[in-house]
């Protein structure tokens, strides 16, 4: 992997964690449609890292609350979040672990990545047209958001989107849009933290690994990643997630040409 490469994957993991396009089809199809050697599932992780820094960047201020009053007010609104999101991610963390070898080959087949970013595009188009978006994140239940951290344990499939599938289900549960995509981004910190943990004894045990290219593409990620938290935060204030649906499409459809194309 040269230095470009590692920066172009940190520049599309930064983009695709946080807008509803999915990071880790992104991270399979760019090598795949360029015939770049696959960098492999630890670098995934690593730009991970990246996104996973840029998050707490972000939120840390709503960490640091959402933490103080969870044990000094956890029946409140805020103590109450704080518990629910911990909930919420123990499903997906269960699929990841269980699913790990799963993930790492049978699921980074480039023509089920692009049937699945054909299909929850069409479902996120339906969610942000027909759902009533009136709840806050603040008025979320323990029922919609363990409904939600139950949705994001299809993420581990390449294609389905992480951020994608948890905003569509929000939506889809009533939540504003803003509600749904402030929620999904807080619901990333611990599914990507325990992603990252999972990984680092490997990577502790291979130094070799962590090379210039490495740590350029864990940068990049997390500079991108904030970027793109900020502007989809403003975004959804008064826009839909159309265009997000029309690349989602249009990518799933090239992707199944080339794979036509190929064999």
């Amino acid at each position: 992997m040269t230095t470009l490469q590692a920066v172009i994957l940190g520049l599309v993991q930064g983009l695709g964690e946080f807008l509803p396009i999915s990071s880790s089809a992104h991270l399979v199809l760019v090598p795949w449609l360029f015939k770049w050697t696959d960098p492999g599932l630890t670098f995934d992780i690593a730009l991970h890292v990246g996104t996973l820094i840029a998050v707490v960047i972000y939120f840390w201020r709503d960490w640091l609350q959402l933490f103080i009053k969870a044990f000094t007010d956890a029946q409140g609104k805020e103590g109450r979040l704080f518990w629910y999101l911990a909930i919420s991610s123990v499903p997906a963390a269960a699929v990841g672990f269980l699913l790990e070898k799963k993930a790492e080959t049978i699921f980074r087949s480039p023509l089920l990545i692009a049937i699945m970013l054909i299909f929850l595009g069409i479902l996120l188009y339906w969610a942000d047209r027909k759902s009533a978006k009136t709840i806050e994140m603040k008025n979320i239940t323990l029922g919609t958001s363990l409904f939600i951290g139950l949705s994001q344990a299809l993420a581990v499939i390449p294609g389905v989107s992480r951020s994608g599938i948890t905003m569509t289900t929000g939506l889809m549960m009533g939540l504003t849009r803003e509600g749904a995509a402030r929620f999904s981004f807080l619901l990333s910190t611990p599914i990507i933290f325990g992603a990252a943990v999972l990984k680092l004894p490997h990577i502790i045990s291979n130094p070799s690994v962590i090379t210039m290219d490495f740590m350029v593409g864990i940068l990049v990620s997390c500079i991108t990643g904030i970027v793109s938290i900020a502007f989809l935060l403003r975004y959804v204030l008064t826009k839909d997630f159309l265009p997000f649906v029309w690349y989602r499409f249009i990518l799933g459809v090239l992707v199944i040409m080339v794979v036509f194309i190929r064999s």
